[in-house]
């Protein structure tokens, strides 16, 4: 069985090849960079470019999409409907013209926007941006091709919520940062509550689906029990050995202030900051998802949540450089 993994390049993708690679599936990585730990099994291309798309995936049995363009600040915006979107269709033709039945793709929590807390798979969509909405419509465009013949083709739609581990420079690494550094403002009470998935039990369950029979398959991905933040920040410092404290709470309209201030300062200099008013209310908003689907399946994560937490803190803040530095992903 060969499996080409679409954004194989990124940091779900590069653990995701690792993961099949060590257990011995026959993976070819398609990414617009190189892989920084396959470059040998990576083909350099653009989703948008159907001709050498279609041209990489000739035998090839599962196609695991996981290219996309998922920042706050993307621009132009075209790029979120040119790249979700219009990837999707090229990957759909591309299968339809190869006779590929399987394909994988990983959406995101985003297309619930502001969710009730305990949102699951029959949750209402409510996507508040461009990312949200272009997971969705891509999602819609699978539906189609597994409709043509939901006999013989399989599709999986996995939505994760926000992904961290070790490398990765989002959001979640950020926050944790900051926790170390001592410079960390908790805004609002700290009551809110937030799921987060680590990326190796994201790249397992990846790998789990990859058995999923014909038919559509939708997931939320989650690994539980949820933190509130004030609980997060008091597991960081634990592992750093500080005091497990929260420190000075900043109320919530403070904090959103303070993020329209960056807003402005970023409009007028063409700067991306890392604090804006979107990421003050996501901060501050709960976004605890479930999946009655997955509990219907015998998937057991491989790395409990605390783990996961941990593992990234040693690796990020108290182990030895090595190549952390060189070898780095860059998401929200």
């Amino acid at each position: 069985m060969e499996i080409a993994i679409v954004g194989g390049s990124g940091f779900i993708g590069s653990r995701l090849s690792r993961r099949l690679d060590k257990e011995g599936y026959v993976i070819k990585i398609i990414d617009k960079n190189p892989s920084p730990f396959f470059n040998e099994k990576c083909e350099i291309l653009d989703i948008r470019d159907f001709a050498l798309l279609k041209e990489s995936l000739k035998n090839t049995d599962v196609v695991i999409n996981l290219a996309a363009e998922h920042r706050d600040d993307v621009t132009p915006k075209s790029l979120y409907d040119e790249v979700n979107v219009g990837g999707a269709r090229n990957v759909c033709k591309a299968c339809d013209a190869l006779g590929i039945n399987k394909i994988i793709f990983t959406s995101s929590v985003a297309v619930y926007g502001f969710a009730p807390v305990g949102t699951d798979e029959t949750g209402d969509i409510h996507y508040f941006n461009d990312y949200g909405r272009t997971k969705w419509e891509a999602e819609n465009v699978y539906r189609e091709w597994v409709a043509k013949d939901p006999i013989n083709r399989s599709l999986t739609i996995i939505r994760p919520t926000v992904v961290f581990g070790e490398r990765n420079r989002g959001n979640v690494y950020n926050l944790l940062k900051q926790i170390s550094s001592g410079m960390f403002p908790m805004i609002g009470n700290g009551k809110n509550i937030k799921s987060m998935a680590y990326v190796e039990n994201v790249a397992a369950f990846i790998q789990f689906s990859i058995s999923n029979n014909h038919g559509e398959h939708v997931f939320n991905y989650i690994d539980k029990p949820d933190f509130d933040m004030n609980t997060l920040v008091k597991t960081v410092k634990r592992v750093l050995g500080k005091k497990e404290t929260t420190g000075i709470h900043w109320p919530y309209p403070l904090g959103y202030l303070g993020g329209l201030v960056f807003d402005i300062i970023s409009f007028i200099t063409g700067k991306k900051l890392p604090v804006s008013r979107i990421r003050i209310k996501k901060f501050c908003s709960n976004t605890s998802f479930e999946s009655k689907n997955i509990k219907r399946t015998n998937f057991v994560p491989p790395v409990g949540i605390a783990e996961g937490i941990e593992r990234t803190i040693k690796f990020e803040f108290l182990d030895s450089l090595g190549d952390k530095e060189t070898i780095l992903f860059y998401s929200e």
